[in-house]
């Protein structure tokens, strides 16, 4: 029943037409995304170091509607924190809370509304948002609006791409990773616009332009709709898909993944957290006597994705054309595994240092490291869980996945208070030893998630 339900979403849609052998839906779904992620990643890249370096400050935070009682709130849970550590922990529970709400999200998008509808109004807070940045007064406010349209956005949107294949469909990883490409696209050219104009030319030029791309994504998501998989809940009178038995195994076992992935995304997540910080403090930045702006290092990080995606797809074809491409849990082992190379890398490059300032040669290679990491564990991740949850909840498990960044992004922030006591080389031994646990936990546990979610 739940492969006849996913083939006619995939194959009855209304101008269906393939662009390179996919779905003419994945284009429009993939370029919304990309400005989606344009003006998420133009608010991330600058939202430390704003937050750090003025917002938090004696005479601005003052100005900050209800941000007392947030402060004390912050402090009666995690303890006193440091300005420095109260931007990190602050960051960290924004990223936290952006990728918990898709899980509401995507059971609003599944039961409620529909998943058009809620992408389109998600779109909507999160431009809203983007503008209140602008406004130091609110930013609280700002950062609810943002976070409740991701939640609306994020799971929907994703889910959207798996609905667009049959189940077995093997473009489904692929499309996937296209996705994630498109993502990566947003996130490298954010920083250069977002994080240029923020960081020295003001900081609400820089979250303006963030809003800016949130409409257009808006523009294009809207263009769109045609090519888009059918809204299950446009028919008031549609059935809904109910859970079959055995599903509450797959869906247990999609939820300890999601726990152990956790470990993945706590050090992934520090690269955009307290790493902005390390740049500012520890690398040479000096190029012919230019100084690289700090927010540039996040389109680093994006750029790598970009340039070795293709390559790492094409490995992944050429092993499946010999039958040798290895399952999806075995990426995610080689992912963390490969990360935590990455994280090894920085301590690296602390010791090479010798007390005095990093060589910009460390933290560029770190980015290409973590690139192949991540592109084994974030599309992969996403492209499991589409074709194994149930049906009855698959955008809602879809979006259930960010629960992994939830933790790792509360995590994240709380580790950022070591920063400064702990050596830059011990911390980052930390984090390495943090994503490597991962891998291990999913070596133990690869017989039981394989038996439990049917994996080949």
């Amino acid at each position: 029943m739940q492969n006849d339900l996913n083939t006619s979403a995939a194959e009855d849609m209304p101008g269906r037409t393939d662009i390179l052998g996919h779905p003419r839906g994945l284009a429009y779904i993939v370029f919304t995304e990309a400005w989606e992620r344009f003006s998420f990643y133009g608010m991330q890249a600058l939202l430390v170091l704003y937050m750090a370096g003025h917002l938090l400050k004696p005479g601005a935070v003052e100005g900050v509607i209800a941000f007392s009682g947030f402060h004390s709130l912050l402090e009666t849970v995690f303890g006193p924190l440091s300005t420095q550590a109260l931007a990190t922990q602050i960051f960290g529970l924004y990223i936290g809370l952006i990728y918990f709400m898709p899980v509401l999200g995507g059971f609003i998008g599944d039961r409620v509304m529909g998943q058009k509808k809620a992408v389109l109004l998600g779109a909507a807070l999160m431009a809203l948002g983007h503008f209140l940045m602008a406004f130091e007064t609110v930013f609280l406010f700002a950062l609810s609006a943002l976070i409740l349209g991701a939640g609306l956005l994020k799971g929907n949107l994703a889910a959207q791409v798996g609905r667009l294949y049959a189940k077995g469909d093997q473009r489904r990883d692929t499309a996937y990773s296209l996705y994630i490409m498109s993502i990566n696209v947003g996130a490298f050219v954010a920083p250069l616009i977002c994080g240029t104009l923020g960081e020295l030319y003001g900081w609400h030029y820089g979250f303006g332009a963030a809003g800016v791309g949130m409409m257009v994504g808006i523009v294009i998501y809207l263009r769109g709709q045609h090519f888009l998989p059918p809204d299950t809940m446009a028919d008031a009178g549609a059935t809904r898909p109910k859970l079959q038995k055995g599903d509450g195994k797959v869906i247990a076992a999609i939820l300890l993944l999601f726990v152990i992935a956790a470990l993945f995304w706590t050090a992934q997540t520090q690269v955009w957290n307290t790493y902005p910080l390390w740049i500012r403090d520890r690398v040479d930045r000096e190029i012919f006597d230019l100084t690289i702006p700090v927010t540039w290092f996040q389109s680093f990080d994006s750029l790598a994705v970009l340039v070795l995606g293709p390559f790492v797809m094409w490995y992944w074809k050429r092993q499946r054309d010999r039958k040798a491409e290895p399952g999806d849990l075995m990426k995610v082992i080689l992912g963390c595994a490969v990360f935590t190379l990455a994280c090894v890398w920085l301590a690296l490059g602390e010791f090479a240092a010798g007390g005095g300032q990093v060589s910009l040669f460390w933290p560029v290679v770190f980015h290409f490291i973590c690139a192949i990491g991540y592109l084994y564990v974030g599309p992969i991740m996403l492209a499991l869980v589409s074709s194994t949850a149930p049906e009855a909840v698959n955008a809602m498990m879809v979006g259930s996945y960010y629960l992994s960044l939830f933790f790792g992004g509360i995590a994240s922030g709380w580790l950022g208070r070591f920063y400064e006591p702990m050596s830059d080389a011990g911390f980052w031994l930390m984090h390495g030893a943090i994503v490597g646990l991962a891998a291990v936990l999913v070596l133990l546990l690869h017989r039981p998630f394989r038996t439990v979610l049917k994996l080949h």
